[in-house]
């Protein structure tokens, strides 16, 4: 995109304008380039490396700065918080929409009581709970909010063989009402290709 909005700039001045107006960008091109910025910027905020094994596509994925100095704040306060991954599977379909196959939520939310100074921290996946822990690290609970090691979400029976899939991972936060500074506003994404051979 970045490329497209230097293109634009280098193109030749429409007639009737003046040399100062050749040298200023428009608002638009400025807009492409923000809006370029943007998106790169959302892309390197969760890193997801998909992986087929056995009868499984397993899934690793990070969010990579999402667990800031506010979200902490927050959580110490004894808000509960959640992070809502909603992970799809799609296949790639050249000069069409691409499809998609099948769609895995995973929440993972934490709660801390000033008391004993604890976190508890649940992880649901489709609504159902996977796994529950208490803990006073820190660092346990960025873990546990923001990073998933091969997580077998999908089946490959459902995979048609030597074609090309990605899976796209969209990443929310609650509470949504500006108490945890989300980086990205409503959220961010990310997506990684693979190839199903068989």
């Amino acid at each position: 995109m970045l490329r497209t909005a230097a293109r634009v700039r280098r193109s030749p001045c429409p007639s009737g304008s003046g040399v100062e107006a050749c040298r200023r960008p428009g608002w638009w091109c400025v807009a492409l380039v923000a809006l370029a910025f943007t998106t790169l910027q959302a892309a390197e905020g969760l890193r997801i490396v998909p992986l087929v094994r056995d009868d499984n596509v397993l899934v690793t994925f990070e969010l990579t700065d999402g667990f800031t100095e506010q979200v902490k704040d927050a959580i110490h306060s004894g808000l509960k918080t959640t992070f809502t991954y909603s992970v799809e599977l799609r296949l790639d379909v050249p000069a069409w929409v691409d499809r998609t196959i099948a769609t895995t939520v995973v929440t993972n939310s934490v709660e801390y009581d000033n008391l004993t100074r604890q976190a508890t921290l649940v992880r649901t996946l489709d609504g159902h709970v996977e796994k529950s822990e208490v803990t006073a690290d820190d660092a346990a609970v960025r873990e546990w909010m923001t990073t998933f090691y091969r997580l077998p979400l999908f089946k490959t029976q459902i995979l048609e063989p030597n074609r090309e899939y990605y899976v796209r991972v969209v990443a929310t936060a609650r509470p949504t009402n500006g108490v945890l500074l989300w980086p990205w506003g409503s959220g961010t994404s990310g997506q990684a290709k693979f190839t199903f051979l068989r």
